[in-house]
């Protein structure tokens, strides 16, 4: 059961707060996993009353949760523990309210959730402390993007580092609370079998894809000054990457394993100048049809500038420049309107030293975060029947069946127990979304030097064409 504390949701009424934060303790409170202590007050400039956002919050979790998890007198108790404070965060006045309302409760835990747009950080950051609700007992929680470039990142991470220490920053990545990320670390770190080949000198190349049907939704203001660089690949995929590159750190714990990632970030080899146009391609979706339904272009979408030149797609080829990985290229994209929804990473191991069979094949790691957790190793097998004929075959991991789990733990439930617990080892430290931020800026750079419109893909493929040749020119391909 975790510690008592008081978990405040700047952004209350936004579409994270009410699809998934909400949700998210929902779980935390019916599986008894909540101190009867813990108290959830939501803010948002919205004037509703208790009643009116308890209503709005019960018919979105209705929405989000299964319908065997949901139980309405389960939710009555834990709507016991939500509460609803109408607060605009531009007002320093407003929290002096805030505190007031909250009353003055020495060394309790306060968790400030910022689910509002980076834009705000500051301002609320500086508003708490003015208020002192920033005390030694307090913690912040940073939803990305840190910004939107290098120097905008700086500017957060130092603004919101004079109110509070690094040891209560949460800087979360989602993605980061997955079971099967979190996995990566076990199948490494914790089998024999893996590490001694987990190196250039057995594995080809890597890819690491996160593919969405899904178009902006309502976030076409944002996104479209975002894109996918930033959007997607500049956190959730470098994290990722983080993840199968790091070496071993010493212990496990939150400056060790942080520790070693920030140095994969820092052995990325730099794609400056014309670099991009060789190991880099955009896109952007053109119309076309997902699941038997008609999809606009994406310039059609809503608050989308009709002549944008935004990047829904973004492939690149990135190089980890170290001992363990020099040689081995990295091959990152991530798109909206594909053809499927899944998040996967795939090794690709070398073929054996002299290929005895005509049909042989190499062996891949294949980790599928989405929509299923499972990681599965294939290996290549005779055939049944006369002659040599090999076929691949998989040995499968399924974890929700392997340790009988009736349903999987969403990250967001695992996150938000880590910053109540006080513990930082599945968040991003101020050092790493710098040196992620080093990496791409040059990038993003590049693009508008050598300017090149977004290579234009249909709704429902697997994305422009030029991201195949990506792999094509080392006589590669992205797995199916």
């Amino acid at each position: 059961m975790s510690t008592s504390c008081d978990m405040l949701v700047f952004g209350g009424t936004g579409d994270l707060a009410l699809h998934k934060l909400i949700p998210a303790l929902y779980h935390l409170h019916r599986d008894r996993r909540l101190n009867p202590d813990v108290r959830i007050l939501a803010l948002a400039r919205q004037e509703l009353d208790r009643d009116a956002y308890l209503a709005l919050a019960e018919r979105h979790c209705r929405a989000q949760v299964a319908q065997a998890d949901f139980q309405s007198e389960t939710w009555r108790d834990f709507a016991q523990r939500l509460d609803y404070f109408p607060l605009d965060a531009t007002q320093r006045s407003e929290f002096v309210r805030l505190a007031h309302h909250l009353g003055q409760q020495d060394g309790r835990i306060r968790v400030h959730y910022l689910a509002t747009a980076p834009r705000l950080f500051r301002d609320i950051a500086s508003h708490l402390e003015s208020a002192g609700l920033a005390g030694q007992a307090s913690r912040i929680v940073l939803e990305k993007p840190i910004g939107h470039s290098l120097d905008s990142a700086l500017e957060i991470n130092e603004a919101i580092g004079q109110v509070f220490a690094e040891s209560r920053i949460y800087r979360i990545d989602h993605y980061l609370g997955k079971e099967t990320v979190q996995n990566l670390m076990a199948l490494r770190f914790a089998n024999a079998l893996f590490e001694p080949i987990w190196r250039a000198g057995h594995i080809e190349h890597v890819q690491i894809s996160v593919s969405e049907t899904l178009g902006i939704e309502n976030r076409g203001g944002y996104y479209d000054q975002a894109g996918a660089m930033r959007d997607m690949l500049q956190n959730h995929l470098l994290q990722l990457l983080c993840l199968i590159a790091m070496e071993a750190p010493g212990r496990f714990d939150a400056k060790s394993v942080r520790g070693e990632k920030v140095k994969v970030l820092e052995a990325l080899k730099p794609i400056t100048g014309m670099d991009v146009l060789d190991k880099t391609v955009r896109g952007q979706y053109t119309a076309g049809r997902i699941g038997g339904h008609d999809v606009p272009a994406y310039y059609f979408e809503k608050n989308v500038d009709n002549d944008s030149d935004t990047e829904t797609f973004v492939a690149v080829q990135a190089e980890v420049d170290n001992w363990r990985w020099a040689g081995v290229p990295f091959y990152l994209r991530t798109g909206k309107r594909l053809a499927k929804k899944s998040s996967e990473i795939v090794l690709t191991f070398k073929p054996v030293p002299h290929m005895l069979f005509q049909n042989g094949q190499v062996n891949r790691l294949v980790i599928r975060l989405q929509p299923e957790e499972s990681i599965s190793l294939q290996l290549m097998a005779k055939a049944p029947g006369k002659g040599m004929q090999l076929e691949p075959v998989e040995l499968d991991l399924n974890l929700a069946q392997a340790f009988h789990q009736t349903r999987r733990w969403e990250a967001y439930e695992r996150l938000l127990l880590d910053v109540i617990e006080g513990d930082s080892t599945l968040f991003m430290r101020r050092d790493e979304v710098e040196a992620a931020w080093h990496w791409v800026d040059p990038i993003l750079k590049g693009w508008q030097e050598h300017y090149r419109k977004p290579r234009p893909y249909p709704a429902g493929s697997d994305g422009p064409e030029q991201a195949h040749q990506l792999l094509e020119r080392k006589g590669f391909r992205w797995w199916q």
